[in-house]
């Protein structure tokens, strides 16, 4: 039964009060909408769940086990401990770990969570902690992306705490820090305004959607851009070297040629020509983030599709409408063709050497399991 249709069914439990009510439905709820997100915790008996809002704006498991797989040490603190879902999974790599929260409400429920973890509990904010703490091999952050009205905030320092301001004293107490970031904060903004600092940065992508933005201290400034379901296809790379790539133009061989698209985590990570030299591809314009190439690619991290030879719309067709530096939205350019959605063709509007370009072309899936097999 949901949670919609047990919420109806309050005259049954009449032996609760309106708080254990509530209580019992925030409880269904919590695992029914996060069972998938966190499945570790849905197989432990008596873990509670927090309100709605947190547990959709905590990491996934996958995203919190990403984090864990890159430190370890004696003593880690986490001083926006939330929901706790972080706390958990990188506490698992840590022999101390302080939980520190300025809401009672959810310390209560990690106070239970974390019973038989070594996991210390602190109700106060993440300056106040500070102000007494020790050393940690671990400082570990999630600032708070909304203003005291619950706007949301596009600058560092408009998080909550205040990263930029209190960096000095996280350096004091931490050999590491790492910052979660929004994957609408500006990446460079965001590097910028912590410049004292070598940042290694890790876009973190899962099905394709950038889910957050890691900022780890104490690395040489590398920057890995992955979705967590193809970790094979991680991209790693430098500012510098995408800095130093020479663009090569495409618009040559897009007829009968394949197209590519790099996964959300590359393009958020900013590798726009360093892709194209590392798969031999070229880009069809500097700001569209296409690729083309004679050949296929086949372990290209992203979609790939076969151009047709014949790009003369077909009116009245089904097809995937996709922009791209276009100057026509997908929806306006699939009026202007008289298009229906579906079917398995892709219309994709792009800039082309500075000129708006329309391709018809269908979707190329690999698969290397079945000896290099194209569908």
């Amino acid at each position: 039964m949901s949670v919609a249709d047990l919420a109806l069914q309050r005259n049954k439990y009449k032996h609760l009060t309106d708080d254990e009510w509530r209580w019992f439905l925030q409880q269904v709820e919590g695992r029914e909408r996060t069972a998938e997100k966190l499945p570790t915790f849905a197989t432990i008996d008596d873990w509670w769940y927090p309100v709605r809002l947190s547990c959709e704006q905590c990491s996934s498991e996958l995203a919190a086990r990403y984090k864990a797989s890159l430190v370890s040490g004696e003593k880690m603190v986490d001083l926006t401990g939330g929901y706790g879902v972080d706390t958990y999974f990188l506490s698992e790599q840590f022999a101390h770990t302080d939980y520190v929260e300025q809401n009672a409400e959810l310390c209560r429920i990690a106070e239970h969570n974390f019973a038989d973890k070594p996991i210390a509990i602190h109700n106060t904010s993440a300056e106040d902690f500070l102000a007494s703490a020790g050393q940690y091999d671990l400082i570990f952050l999630d600032p708070a992306r909304r203003d005291s009205h619950g706007g949301k905030v596009f600058r560092l320092e408009d998080c909550t705490p205040n990263v930029v301001e209190l960096l000095p004293t996280l350096l004091a107490h931490g050999k590491r820090i790492m910052i979660k970031l929004s994957p609408m904060l500006d990446l460079t903004q965001a590097v910028t305004s912590l410049s004292q600092v070598t940042w290694d940065i890790h876009a973190v992508a899962i099905k394709n959607e950038v889910k957050e933005v890691l900022l780890v201290s104490g690395g040489s400034g590398r920057i890995t851009a992955i979705d967590l379901e193809k970790k094979d296809q991680a991209f790693v790379f430098t500012r510098e070297e995408e800095q130093n790539c020479l663009l090569m133009n495409g618009d040559t061989l897009l007829n009968g040629g394949f197209l590519y698209e790099p996964n959300a985590a590359i393009l958020k990570a900013g590798a726009y020509k360093l892709i194209a030299e590392r798969f031999g591809l070229h880009k069809l314009d500097v700001n569209t983030h296409l690729y083309a190439a004679e050949t296929l690619v086949p372990d290209f991290p992203g979609r790939i599709w076969k151009i047709a030879e014949s790009q003369e719309p077909k009116a009245k067709r089904q097809a995937n409408v996709l922009t791209r530096n276009y100057p026509l939205t997908p929806e306006q350019l699939k009026k202007k063709l008289h298009l229906r959605d579906g079917g398995t063709a892709f219309v994709i509007g792009c800039r082309v050497a500075g000129k708006p370009t329309v391709l018809w072309a269908e979707r190329v899936f690999y698969n290397r399991k079945l000896t290099g097999t194209l569908y």
